[in-house]
């Protein structure tokens, strides 16, 4: 199982916050936070990657359209209304829920949601990634180094620094740089 999708609930009345959430771990899901504002909403967003923002057509601070346009491009929105308020919010790249609901129908959109973010998440890591020239020179020095010091070839030396950054979980950048720090260039 990859990384779970972050899920926060954002309701004018904290006690509904509360509700949904509670609704939505008894069906399984993990819920990252509750809030009751758009602002406390964002903060909590910031350094997320990805994720589902469960809301209200109005916050405490600002209706949803205005949350949606200030949350990270890779957050998805949830509004849930009264099919009146529906009505009005059509387009916008948010997946709607008229209220009253049925607890297996928010569970089953919020599962169908966490598919797509899942689905988009692998395809960002099948995509190769594009390094930037200095990050290609810091490797690049590594491996000299690694070849010149340790007598690999230029093939062994990036087997190598590979193999350190997946066994200590950081990306081959970092690897190259602690390995040039570690002798002191």
């Amino acid at each position: 199982m990859g990384e779970t999708t972050n899920i926060i609930v954002a309701l004018p009345r904290l006690e509904d916050a509360r509700n949904i959430k509670n609704l939505l771990v008894r069906s399984g899901l993990d819920v990252t936070g509750v809030c009751t504002t758009g602002a406390q909403t964002l903060q909590l967003t910031d350094g997320l990657n990805d994720g589902i923002v469960i809301c209200s057509y109005k916050l405490k601070d600002m209706l949803y359209s205005e949350l949606k346009s200030c949350l990270p491009a890779e957050f998805e929105v949830l509004l849930m209304a009264s099919p009146g308020l529906l009505a009005e919010c059509f387009g916008g790249n948010v997946v709607c829920l008229a209220m009253p609901f049925k607890v297996h129908d928010l569970v089953n959109t919020v599962g169908m949601m966490m598919e797509g973010i899942e689905r988009r998440r692998r395809k960002r890591r099948e995509r190769p990634r594009v390094r930037r020239p200095e990050e290609e020179a810091l490797i690049r020095e590594a491996k000299k180094l690694l070849m010149n010091r340790n007598h690999m070839t230029e093939e062994e030396a990036h087997r190598y620094l590979q193999k350190c950054s997946m066994d200590s979980g950081t990306n081959i950048v970092e690897t190259a740089q602690m390995v040039l720090v570690m002798n002191g260039h």
